[in-house]
């Protein structure tokens, strides 16, 4: 389903993925924040604060260019994968230093340290569906 935005078409279906999984990692990056893994002037907050600063300002420009007609389908398939293999890195992969357990223990296993958790899967989840349906919509010529 594609809806006009400005002169240009834009998938619903796709723009409500993006703006899903932008919630759930500002989610996500608040947990970050929460569970007080930065400490002030660290390389870790450093890092945090570019990484952070340039994901937003990709997914904010990459709205814009879509919106424009500049950017489709294969931008978003990139762009989606490519946050779903940062996430399992950082996450889920074997090297990590941030598995999900260590989620759970930062909240000492409580109720907040299961919501922090469910957003991350979340997060991948949807992030996965993104990525899956737009290489469909970049595969059909959309």
């Amino acid at each position: 389903m594609a809806t006009e935005f400005k002169g240009q078409m834009m998938n619903r279906k796709l723009f409500t993925l993006i703006v899903v999984g932008t919630l759930l990692s500002l989610g996500h990056t608040a947990d970050h924040a929460i569970r007080d893994d930065l400490r002030w002037l660290s390389p870790e907050l450093i890092a945090f604060v570019i990484v952070s600063l340039v994901l937003y300002s990709a997914i904010g420009t990459g709205l814009y260019l879509y919106a424009k007609g500049k950017v489709g389908p294969r931008f978003w398939t990139i762009f989606a994968f490519a946050g779903l293999l940062f996430g399992w890195a950082g996450h889920f992969s074997p090297f990590t230093e941030q598995p999900p357990s260590y989620i759970l223990r930062a909240y000492n296993y409580g109720f907040a340290g299961w919501v922090a958790l469910g957003v991350l899967v979340a997060l991948m989840l949807v992030m996965g569906v993104f990525g899956v349906y737009a290489a469909y919509l970049w595969r059909r010529g959309v």
